[in-house]
């Protein structure tokens, strides 16, 4: 049986969306609403690269590589599990194998990159993380502790909210991959919440009701903050923020905080509006830019679907063809499994 039509649209929305929220940011990265607001006043269109590190136009920062990381470590698990035919207990191991991909984009061992150079752009969660990793090649132990809550695990996380089937997977593997660089609790349980709204959005449920099921992953795992996140993003008109500025709204002005990205990115996915220009407002807004234009991207695209991505940001998107059909072989071999 063929993978349906609108689950696979869905799903490569929800990737691409990633991809093209943060080449769309990266442009404005690190720059306040003010600046953003004198030398560009309607926000930025096109997919131009540039920014504080130099990127060409449609390239990978660290947003899209280590989603990349985690994708690939879906891939390397469900064509396993499709050789042996039989489902192992999955979370740890495919955390490992996530935390293994992005010690390779560490490295240099990375599509893109001189061999071992290190990367242009890199949280500290995320550096302290792999390199705790790498000396002890366990995820379990490696995070950075509980006082690190940046942004730098929901940005990558979504492959688990598009490729797994149950809510327990879900929960277990988002914890898991989270934790090897982010284990406060703000971050795990972000990551939770995220996927569980990327499942039900590709599901076809509406943005609302995907919301309220991300709310009871948040008031299951007793994480009032990230219950508090998601309320103020259910506050926030994305609109009025770019226009006027994040003032009191957003009081640490968009930085890299976990919780403002998840506010974000549920005030992003309950606006109305087409895909491009919620997307253009999020960026519009300054700070963490490519970040925040990732994680609000894959929300808008798990709920609009591929075909709202304009084509001339697809077009320039450097992973593209790979996720594509990453994602169409993995979705293939979850029909296979079924019949």
């Amino acid at each position: 049986m063929p993978t349906s039509n609108l689950r696979l649209s869905k799903t490569l929305g929800a990737l691409l969306g990633v991809h093209a929220g943060d080449s769309l940011g990266a442009t404005l990265e690190f720059m306040s609403w003010n600046t953003i607001k004198s030398e560009h006043p309607h926000g930025i269109r096109d997919i131009v690269g540039g920014g504080v590190f130099s990127w060409p136009a449609g390239h990978a920062t660290d947003d899209t590589d280590l989603t990349r990381a985690v994708l690939l470590a879906y891939r390397d698990f469900e064509e396993l599990q499709h050789k042996v035919d039989t489902l192992a207990e999955s979370a740890l191991d495919i955390a490992k194998a996530a935390a293994e991909h992005s010690l390779d984009w560490l490295d240099g061992e990375w599509p893109g990159r001189k061999k071992g150079s290190r990367p242009a752009d890199i949280g500290n969660a995320t550096r302290s993380g792999l390199k705790n990793y790498r000396a002890l090649r366990d995820p379990r132990r490696s995070g950075a502790g509980v006082r690190s809550a940046g942004n730098g695990s929901l940005m990558r996380c979504i492959p688990t909210g598009l490729f797994t089937g149950t809510k327990e997977r879900r929960w277990k593997e988002s914890v898991a991959i989270s934790a090897f660089t982010h284990d406060d609790a703000r971050c795990t349980v972000s990551c939770a919440v995220y996927n569980e709204i990327i499942a039900e959005l590709v599901k076809g449920r509406s943005a609302e009701e995907a919301v309220e099921i991300g709310r009871g992953v948040a008031r299951d795992a007793d994480c009032p903050a990230v219950q508090k996140a998601i309320e103020k993003g259910e506050s926030l008109a994305i609109a009025r923020l770019a226009s006027e500025g994040p003032g009191s709204k957003l009081p640490d002005k968009t930085s890299g905080y976990v919780l403002q990205s998840l506010a974000l990115a549920i005030a992003a996915l309950l606006d109305a509006r087409s895909f491009e220009d919620v997307l253009v407002d999020v960026v519009r807004i300054g700070g963490d830019t490519d970040t925040n234009g990732a994680i609000a991207g894959g929300l808008l695209g798990a709920r609009d679907g591929i075909e709202a991505i304009p084509e001339r940001w697809l077009e320039k998107l450097q992973f593209r063809r790979e996720f594509e059909g990453i994602a169409t072989r993995i979705l293939e071999l979850h029909e296979t499994a079924k019949n």
